[in-house]
């Protein structure tokens, strides 16, 4: 894996795919359309903390969503995104081992590095 790509989607999936405790999202659920309208349209995206900066969260986002081969999209959203499972689950849901699981995660970081150093280009 490479640490810096690990850190980013860790960041990401904290900044976009985790549940938005009541108090930042109410009855939103984290829907930023719901929260500016629940805002009145005064919102401040940073306000749960994040160190990725916007455009990256949004690059990383679209890399996951459209450039990825399907089978490291999936490693990704698991690893990243699933916090409620175990380790045994979320390679059974990807359909590999533990070897494989790592090589697609591995796979994805490299994909996603070049991706963004393609974008900063």
């Amino acid at each position: 894996m490479i640490k810096r790509i690990d850190e980013m989607l860790k960041l990401w999936a904290q900044d976009l795919h985790s549940p938005i405790p009541e108090t930042y999202g109410g009855a939103s659920g984290g829907n930023m359309i719901a929260m500016l309208m629940e805002c009145k349209g005064e919102l401040i995206r940073g306000t749960r903390g994040s160190r990725v900066l916007l455009d990256e969260s949004a690059d990383i986002e679209l890399i996951v969503n459209k450039h990825l081969a399907p089978e490291l999209a999936l490693v990704v959203m698991e690893h990243y995104c699933n916090h409620e499972s175990f380790l045994s689950q979320k390679m059974l849901h990807c359909g590999c081992s533990a070897p494989t699981y790592y090589r697609r995660l591995h796979d994805a970081h490299v994909s996603i590095d070049g991706l963004l150093m393609g974008t900063a280009a």
